[in-house]
């Protein structure tokens, strides 16, 4: 298949369940029964090659070493493509019998979604939904794992879309995440870690920074941990799909149960990743106060802003020599006075690196600007008590529904950050006393203007500018009359 045919595919899907089911509820069935289908699919090419290794013997194909995942007889999706009835029931007793016997590696994989609530699925819906995908054979050989890892994005992204308020749970805007791969720089075998991965975007995006420049990408390690059930199997699927398999992601609240964890104590990364879940009320910030994991190194945040209860958990899951973050935050948490003392032990930490301040329209559920925050453990000498302001508000391509970074855009604030240099108008090296003797604000624009008028800028007085406008007015009209009068 042409990808573009795989998309056409993937998505027609999507189009079974219209009117019946939310669009922010399609992920938790298409995403099941895409990768269901792909493993089955999968392991028929496996059983004919080992058929073909052995001259028919058909015991020797059916070995479990011969496959990567084992599929029951039962549980193949050939035998629920013949279920005309409870087909609902019929994929429930599959998808539990395949997680059961891949228990190690699958348990828990195809999530909670109600297949038997015949309300919403009736049997002649989910047969019109199997034939469909049943409709392409989705083994290696036609569609490799790279071909299908970047279309089961392309789902994401079109779900997201899609869905609208419920899409920042599990999707995070990909011009935004390659702009944070590129500055977190990861290296081979060095640890990856994302605290709220949703999909899993984050964590790949590194390890497909490293193929695309021809490292061994492989050697990453990747760990991830999500809240829901559902979006933390649709990353688990990612990874496979992307043909990755020596990944960790798993399903808890991190701020509660951290589940990570070396010698007793936080397992400790190279890299941390993430988009935080923002200004949460309903988390427990009397547990915090008295963190048995110590994340609490600069304070509580308030009851109704969780921001900086992240953040420290994410200082705290840092090495201490290679150890640095990139995070996607709202602005809010540069300047709100309620987490000033923190904010003002963070600076006086000097693990402050850099901050970017993004354009709106950048999160899918919310129109509000974002922003970086940078952080290192070990800081270069020559950036020993600073801290980079990028004021990147204005390099943004607005659309309506999402807005996006180009790669213009991209390579400029990139370029900025390593320079680490002034520029005029958009960035600005602040020493960290000059930021605490302002009252702790790491409000970008307190630093960097982005109103700056250059000198060369040529200056017009009113009527000079009104005059070119006349003029512009006159070609404009004398434009039109020629062209209505050819």
């Amino acid at each position: 298949m042409t990808f573009k045919e795989l998309e056409t595919y993937l998505w027609g899907a999507a189009t079974y369940l219209r009117g019946f089911i939310d669009a922010g509820d399609y992920k938790q069935y298409i995403f099941p029964l895409l990768f269901y289908k792909r493993i089955c699919d999968v392991y028929d090419e496996e059983y004919a090659e080992a058929l073909k290794e052995s001259d028919g013997d058909l015991e020797y194909a059916a070995f479990d070493e011969n496959h990567r995942f084992k599929i029951p007889a039962d549980a193949h999706w050939s035998k629920i493509r013949s279920t005309t009835t409870n087909v609902g029931q019929a994929i429930n007793k599959a998808l539990n019998e395949i997680q059961k016997v891949n228990s190690q590696q699958l348990q828990g994989i195809f999530g909670d979604a109600d297949w038997t609530n015949k309300e919403r699925l009736s049997d002649e819906m989910l047969c019109h939904l199997i034939e469909h995908f049943s409709s392409k054979n989705l083994n290696i050989k036609n569609v490799p794992n790279d071909e299908l890892g970047n279309a089961y994005e392309f789902l994401i992204k079109k779900f997201a879309d899609d869905s609208g308020h419920t899409a920042a749970e599990f999707y995070t805007n990909r011009t935004v995440v390659k702009l944070m791969t590129l500055i977190a720089d990861p290296q081979e075998k060095e640890s990856i870690y994302d605290p709220t991965c949703g999909s899993g975007g984050l964590l790949l995006n590194c390890a497909m920074m490293l193929k695309e420049h021809g490292k061994e990408y492989r050697t990453l390690r990747l760990y991830g941990q999500e809240i829901n059930l559902i979006t933390s199997g649709i990353a688990r699927m990612n990874m496979l799909l992307h043909g990755f398999e020596e990944f960790d992601v798993v399903r808890g609240n991190t701020l509660s149960n951290p589940l990570f964890l070396e010698y007793d104590q936080l397992k400790q990364f190279d890299v941390v990743l993430a988009n935080p879940p923002y200004s949460i009320k309903s988390w427990d910030q009397t547990a915090f106060t008295n963190d048995v994991w110590g994340r609490n190194i600069w304070g509580t945040p308030p009851q109704g802003c969780a921001d900086y209860a992240f953040q420290q958990h994410i200082m705290k899951s840092l090495k201490p020599d290679t150890g640095r973050c990139v995070i996607l935050w709202p602005h809010g948490i540069l300047f709100r006075d309620a987490e000033k003392e923190m904010r003002r032990k963070m600076i006086e930490s000097d693990c402050v690196d850099c901050i970017i301040g993004l354009g709106a329209n950048l999160f899918y559920n919310s129109p509000m600007e974002a922003c970086l925050l940078i952080c290192r453990m070990k800081k270069p000498e020559n950036r020993h008590g600073k801290i980079l302001f990028i004021n990147a508000v204005d390099e943004v391509r607005k659309d309506k529904a999402i807005s996006m970074l180009e790669e213009r855009h991209i390579e400029k604030i990139f370029k900025a950050y390593k320079d680490y240099q002034d520029i005029e108008g958009f960035a600005k090296v602040v020493s960290n006393q000059q930021i605490l003797e302002n009252n702790a604000t790491l409000n970008i624009s307190q630093y960097v203007s982005r109103l700056a008028v250059k000198d060369d800028v040529q200056k017009l007085s009113f009527l000079e500018i009104y005059s070119q406008w006349d003029n512009n007015r006159k070609e404009l009209r004398e434009a039109l009359n020629k062209l209505v009068t050819e």
